[in-house]
């Protein structure tokens, strides 16, 4: 699935999980489209409304660890509070001494089965085949989700 001609994500190939890429031409962005790209695994965000605000940081020692850190944060809101945040704003993700931080501006509805698309249940973030790097004027991501 194509978001823009900037920035996206689409899925891979992979026997028993999910496995995505995505692309966008800053950090911020990149963040941002594995979040819309995991939801959409789960659902069609496109039904969302944004009647729930949450300001969101987290913060990891290598830039896969942050991304991790961010999907599991956003996983562990779904699964505890069933927020689901189409709108997302990663505002800026820098270096502060041994560790990244990102702050993030999200906003979205509670997910509700009546009245929401169901796809799969997306249980966790993993580690396996996770990179992050830059080519050319863009960053690419990939991430396999357990399902």
């Amino acid at each position: 699935m194509i978001r823009n001609k900037d920035a996206g994500f689409r899925y891979l190939e992979h026997t028993a999980d999910v496995y995505i890429e995505a692309w966008a031409p800053t950090l911020e962005k990149l963040f941002e489209q594995c979040a819309l790209a995991m939801y959409d695994i789960m659902t069609d965000v496109k039904d969302f409304e944004y009647k729930e605000k949450r300001r969101i940081v987290v913060d990891g020692e290598e830039l896969y660890l942050l991304l991790y850190n961010w999907l599991e944060e956003l996983l562990i809101i779904f699964d505890t509070e069933y927020l689901i945040f189409p709108k997302i704003e990663v505002e800026k993700i820098q270096r502060q001494g041994e560790k990244y931080i990102l702050k993030a501006n999200c906003e979205g509805d509670i997910f509700n089965p009546s009245k929401h698309v169901s796809k799969v249940e997306v249980k966790a973030v993993t580690l396996h085949m996770m990179e992050i790097k830059k080519e050319d004027n863009r960053y690419i991501a990939r991430v396999v989700f357990d399902i």
